[in-house]
């Protein structure tokens, strides 16, 4: 198999805890559901992505991951970058090509811009890093063979990725990728992603229906 999406989820009942002042449980965990469905049409959609494996320990991700066609790797470790390894050695027990970690949280991923960064084929070992919208975090990390880079996510892990690259002697790239920018965390980036969306049209059709029903419920 040629290129495997790997996206590490944790549980949607601890999800979005920076945006607890803002939102309560449900609301949360319903943002963070939409969002994670909209994430997976997108890598349905683009023609570079040969499969898609959640990784997650949460019954209801399992459950939505399966309605989109996608594998599942049980995980029940805490963490992201844990995660993002079980993901990885799924993938090389599979002899998958290369992998491309995705989070679950960046709703306006455009499945052309997806084919687009997959059309980067630097020679391997390598990896590609794909910046959040303030340059300092990683969104994505593109990487041909899987294990060619530890993953470490996290703040400054933009940098950190790039210094770890170095130190293994993995050639890598750092490519901005618009729809892969944006990552909700934060009432700022809420605020963002809701600009966005009010500027543009299709896409993140769950993450859409969702927030217009979050903005009638508080009207």
């Amino acid at each position: 198999m040629g290129t495997l999406a790997i996206l590490p989820i944790k549980s949607f009942a601890d999800a979005k805890q920076r945006l607890a002042g803002e939102l309560s449980a449900g609301p949360r965990r319903a943002l963070a559901e939409a969002m994670f469905s909209d994430v997976l049409v997108a890598l349905r959609r683009a023609q570079s992505v040969d499969e898609v494996l959640v990784v997650s320990g949460d019954s209801a991700a399992q459950q939505i991951a399966g309605g989109y066609g996608a594998q599942v790797a049980d995980d029940r470790q805490q963490g992201h970058n844990p995660a993002a390894t079980r993901g990885i050695e799924w993938a090389l027990e599979a002899q998958i090509e290369r992998v491309l970690l995705v989070p679950g949280d960046c709703p306006m991923l455009d499945p052309l811009q997806i084919d687009e960064l997959c059309s980067h084929r630097p020679e391997p070992p390598s990896a590609v890093i794909v910046p959040d919208r303030h340059g300092t975090g990683t969104n994505a990390l593109l990487l041909t063979p899987p294990d060619a880079l530890q993953p470490s996510f996290g703040p400054d892990s933009c940098h950190r990725h790039a210094a770890l690259a170095r130190a293994a002697g993995t050639g890598y790239e750092v490519i901005d990728i618009p729809s892969l920018a944006l990552d909700i965390d934060t009432f700022e980036d809420l605020s963002e992603l809701q600009a966005a969306l009010a500027d543009s049209h299709g896409g993140a059709a769950h993450t859409r229906g969702m927030l217009r029903q979050l903005m009638r419920s508080t009207t």
